[in-house]
Order: C-alpha cells, then sequence, then structure tokens
C-alpha cells in the first residue's frame, strides 16, 4: 500500500508541473488583434456538417450569414447527413445567394461500409467547396459577426496552413451544465498552451480553418476515415506531420464560436467518451504522455481511497492531494476564465471536483474501450 501512496504523490508533483506550464503557455499565447481598417481578400467556404439539429441549424446559418465579411468572399455549405428531422426543410427555407444545401446520401456508396460519417460529410463539402479557405464549425454553433473578419485576418498575416480557434458553452446555472462549461474552459486553456509551448497539439471542429491547398496535399481525411471520431484532431496531426510549426492559434475573443453543452449527464459522458475515443489512434508521443500523467493522477485518487479504509492514515494524503489539485487548477483557470468572462463560475469549481475525477477515470476507460452511441448511431 505504501507504494501506492509514493506513486500517488510523485504523479502529483508531475501534474502540478504540468498545470503551471498550462498556466504559463496560456499567458505567453498573445491576444489577436485585428489590424486597423482591415479589409478581408481571402475567399472563405464554411462547411457545416448536419443531423437531426432542427433545434438549432437556422439560428446556425443565420450567424454565418449575419457574418461582417465580404458576401462574394463567402460560400456557406450546409451538409445533411441523413436527418430524420426537419433539418432539410430549415436549411433549405433560409435565402441566401451564397447558401449550399447538399444531401450526403447522394453522394454514398450502397456498397460501402461507413464508420465516420461526419469526416465523410465534411470531405463532400470540402470537395463541393471553392475557396482558399476553409472553414469547419457545427450546426450546434453561433458565432459573433467579427468570427470570419479574425480568421481570414491571422491566416493573411500568419500564412498557416490551420487555425485554431477557441469554442464557448452557453450554459444555464445547472449543475450539469455548469460542469461542462468549467470543464470545456479548461480544455480550451490547455489547447491554447499547447500550441504555444509545443507540448503537443489540440483543437475543435466547431471552430477550425485550413488551407484547401494543405487539405489536398495530406490527402484530406484519407487514412484517418476508419475511425469514427477525430475529424478535427487527427486532420491536424497529418498537417503538423506536413507543415511542422505552421498551425496558429486565434486568442480573440471576437473569433470565440458558442455551442450549448449536453441536456444531461448521460449525453455529456457519451460525448466524453466519443472525443477519448480518439486516443491511441495518433502519432504524438507528447500528448500521449501528458494524457497518461492526467488519467494516472485522477486514477490515483480512487487507488487511494480504497487503501485508506485499510490505513485511516491514507486519507490525509487523499486530502492533500485534493488540495493541491484544486488550487493549482484554480490558479491556471483564472485568466482562461477572465477571457472567456466566467469568473463567477469559478466560485462552484472546488465543489465538482470529485465529479471531474470520477469522469476523467471513467471517460478515459471507456473510450479506450471504445464503444459509444451518438446521434442515433452506435459506433465501435
Amino acid at each position: 500500500m505504501l507504494v501506492i501512496v509514493y506513486i500517488s504523490l510523485i504523479v502529483t508533483l508531475l501534474y502540478v508541473c504540468l498545470v503551471i506550464l498550462y498556466r504559463v503557455g496560456w499567458l505567453r499565447q498573445q491576444e489577436f488583434v485585428l489590424p486597423q481598417n482591415y479589409r478581408p481578400a481571402t475567399k472563405i467556404s464554411v462547411i457545416v456538417p448536419a443531423r437531426n439539429e432542427e433545434n438549432h441549424i437556422g439560428d446556425c446559418i443565420r450567424s454565418i450569414i449575419a457574418q461582417d465579411y465580404p458576401a462574394h468572399l463567402l460560400e456557406i455549405i450546409v451538409v445533411d447527413d441523413h436527418s430524420t428531422d426537419r433539418t432539410p426543410q430549415i436549411i433549405q427555407g433560409i435565402e441566401a445567394k451564397n447558401l449550399r444545401y447538399v444531401e450526403l446520401r447522394k453522394y454514398l456508396d450502397n456498397d460501402g461500409k461507413i464508420t465516420a460519417y461526419k469526416k465523410l460529410a465534411l470531405a463532400t463539402g470540402i470537395a463541393e467547396s471553392t475557396s482558399e479557405l476553409i472553414v469547419t464549425t457545427d450546426a450546434d454553433c453561433t458565432m459573433g459577426s467579427e468570427w470570419l473578419k479574425h480568421i481570414a485576418a491571422i491566416y493573411e498575416s500568419d500564412k498557416p496552413v490551420m487555425v485554431v480557434a477557441p469554442v464557448d458553452f452557453a450554459c444555464n446555472s445547472s449543475v450539469v451544465q455548469l460542469f461542462q462549461s468549467l470543464d470545456f474552459m479548461s480544455m480550451q486553456g490547455i489547447t491554447a498552451a499547447t500550441l504555444r509551448l509545443k507540448l503537443g497539439n489540440m483543437c475543435n471542429g466547431a471552430n477550425l480553418a485550413f488551407a484547401r491547398s494543405a487539405y489536398d496535399h495530406v490527402g484530406g481525411y484519407e487514412g484517418i476515415d476508419h475511425i469514427a471520431s477525430g475529424d478535427d484532431y487527427l486532420l491536424m496531426m497529418k498537417l503538423n506531420k506536413a507543415y511542422p510549426g505552421a498551425i496558429s492559434y486565434l486568442k480573440s475573443g471576437e473569433a470565440i464560436v458558442y455551442t450549448p453543452p449536453q441536456p444531461d449527464w448521460r449525453s455529456f459522458l457519451r460525448q466524453r467518451i466519443r472525443w477519448a475515443s480518439k486516443s491511441g489512434k495518433y502519432d504524438d508521443n507528447k500528448m500521449t504522455a501528458i494524457l497518461a500523467l492526467v488519467y494516472l493522477f485522477n486514477l490515483s485518487f480512487l487507488a487511494l481511497l480504497v487503501t485508506a479504509f485499510f490505513n485511516s492514515s491514507y486519507f490525509l494524503v487523499l486530502g492533500i492531494m485534493f488540495v493541491v489539485k484544486t488550487l493549482v487548477e484554480l490558479i491556471y483557470l483564472y485568466p482562461v476564465a477572465h477571457f472567456f468572462n466566467k469568473r463567477r463560475q469559478l466560485w462552484i469549481f472546488p465543489l465538482l471536483q470529485p465529479i471531474h475525477i470520477l469522469y476523467i477515470v471513467l471517460a478515459g476507460f471507456l473510450g479506450f474501450v471504445g464503444v459509444y452511441q451518438w446521434k442515433g448511431r452506435k459506433v465501435r
């Protein structure tokens, strides 16, 4: 049992160092300021895959149409992925000259077995596009009117092959949604920090842009289209391998895309299992080591809890680790919460720590198993 204590303390020390690095990386990532009198010159295709999104797709499309971006430099392609609700009718009912509706089923080979429908929907939309810069978002997202202008500006100034931009949860005051908001905000901060410090690569397909030429050069989603999840991250890995150091992070409040959290704990866990299922399917030793450390750190809490019932003195070690975890994560989160204007949510953060530990362990394990349900489909 003493071995478990020693391992837990070593892992805790390493975790503290990691979280401090995250804070340093976030603070070093400078905010992008739109150049004065900037005028976009890049043609953009926004690709929106949609499946059963009748409650959100209208707001999503209208927020893209409302962009402060030249209409002749913008096309919007919405790809319907076998929706069984009113999603197709809503899309077709919106009048805009630069909006195109694509039915995925018309591009499928009936004899082929498909695992990654979203990747196929994105690939179909990209194949139909005519722009230099591809921007992807999800059908349940909305964004401010300056979103595309900031993406185009950093693309034109930095000349990256990919632009990673922030995503935020628009949540209510329920515990399940506050938990998701804080957890997701933490991941967004880590995304910026890891890119800045070159500790690994992270991104989110709800707010992602990449050069069409680079996408074609790496063969798009070929070679990763057998994996149901990872349309964003796995493509990022291919681009990073072909173009080292050519990925930019867009740290700007004007570039944030907003998406709703999952409505309940069950849906939330399914989403996180889907995200975790990408683990082990990419060649990124740094990120693999970091994920292993985070998982082992959270697992050590459960291991110590079990051993403490045989030796009550271990409860003290468990309590110290819990306090250290909470404090160091709050130190990291405070500037991130300031950026996302969510500092008020931090009051509940310590109370949600036990749930966070359990969810990391459970989602990590079930993600490794790789079986989950999403959008009415069972994925293995």
